[in-house]
């Protein structure tokens, strides 16, 4: 992937040394960031991403008004958050991108406040944009247990072991509703055999949670171990790539891209499908929501909730499919021939 515009040095952390700020505002700049991994323990792509979105906005404030300080961010007015997230609008930038860029900005704003600078009180008046979240796309259960069979890409020109590999780690996807970071992340010490019926998984933020292991899983992941040609030393990664370094996670999106095809499956059966198969499975068959947030490691259960919508709209299709007098089907003849008496 290339960049479209040239880095900018940076200690590390996202900060660049010539973004428009005097030195006491750079020093507080610093001070957040280090404040946001050590105490908050915000994960480091998290961290640079909010980097990124002050930047801009200090780009857009050192156009308007000059050299930003300390004491120009705390003067600001409404008047002037509007005008940058105006011009992001402009830019073409969506709702979404401009929700964390005012999440960022606000973090800043806080840390300003807690550390004596005073209040931005501006960001008070501003609200953020409206962002109508994206239902997750779940994949079929018979196409999901398909997906982490090894047996399906039999006829494909790859070894047996890396067949046995990709397979257990789709397996982990959709039988335990791991992210794929927290599927590739385990240590070879960790891996859930036989007998194991749990694992503890890192997961975002650095935030430990247990998730169940299916005796099913834990048969693939035992395949992929008694075939891999590799050592794997204890400490070491669970699943490694062609020549034994830790496995990369576009090599499963591959894997997975490959499988779509086998089984006529649309682009939207990504592994990441795989973890909200899990979760939107487990909720058709009366799974408890809160349980479900637990699996998941969802921070929020408004998070988790999008997954009753998901069940909600499967029910109501599956109505208007087979119901004779559902009506919210238009294709269908009874939805638009007059009613006769019963």
């Amino acid at each position: 992937m290339f960049e479209t515009t040239p880095p900018h040095p940076d200690d590390g952390r996202g900060l660049a040394p010539a973004w428009p700020a005097d030195a006491s505002l750079q020093a507080a700049i610093l001070a957040w960031q280090d404040g946001l991994i050590r105490e908050r323990r915000m994960a480091a792509n998290t961290v640079k991403a909010y980097g990124r979105d002050l930047r801009q906005f200090l780009d857009d404030r050192a156009g308007r008004a000059g050299t930003p300080t300390i004491p120009s961010l705390i003067a600001l007015k409404p008047r002037d958050l509007r005008g940058f997230m105006a011009a992001r609008r402009a830019e073409g930038i969506g709702g979404r991108s401009l929700m964390r860029a005012l999440a960022g900005i606000r973090s800043f704003a806080r840390h300003l406040e807690r550390e004596g600078h005073g209040t931005v009180a501006a960001l008070g008046a501003v609200r953020s944009p409206k962002v109508e979240r994206q239902l997750p796309r779940p994949i079929p259960i018979s196409a999901a247990r398909a997906m982490t069979d090894a047996d399906l890409r039999a006829g494909e020109d790859r070894a047996p072991w890396v067949l046995a590999r990709d397979a257990a780690v789709l397996a982990l996807l959709y039988g335990s509703g791991l992210r794929i970071s927290e599927a590739l992340g385990l240590a070879r010490m960790d891996a859930p055999l036989r007998g194991t019926d749990s694992v503890t998984v890192t997961g975002k933020g650095g935030k430990t949670r247990m998730v169940p292991v299916l005796p099913v899983v834990a048969d693939a992941i035992e395949a992929y171990l008694d075939a891999c040609p590799h050592p794997l030393p204890p400490e070491g990664p669970l699943f490694v790539g062609a020549k034994g370094g830790a496995l990369s996670p576009r090599i499963i999106q591959y894997a997975v891209a490959s499988i779509r095809g086998a089984l006529g499956l649309s682009d939207s059966a990504t592994p990441h499908a795989l973890r909200h198969s899990f979760a939107t499975h487990l909720l058709a068959r009366q799974g408890e929501l809160r349980a479900i947030q637990e699996l998941l490691g969802h921070a929020s259960l408004s998070t988790t909730q999008l997954y009753t919508r998901v069940d909600a709209a499967r029910l109501m299709s599956a109505f208007d499919a087979a119901h004779p007098r559902a009506a919210r089907n238009p294709t269908r003849p009874e939805a638009s021939a007059k009613p006769t008496a019963a």
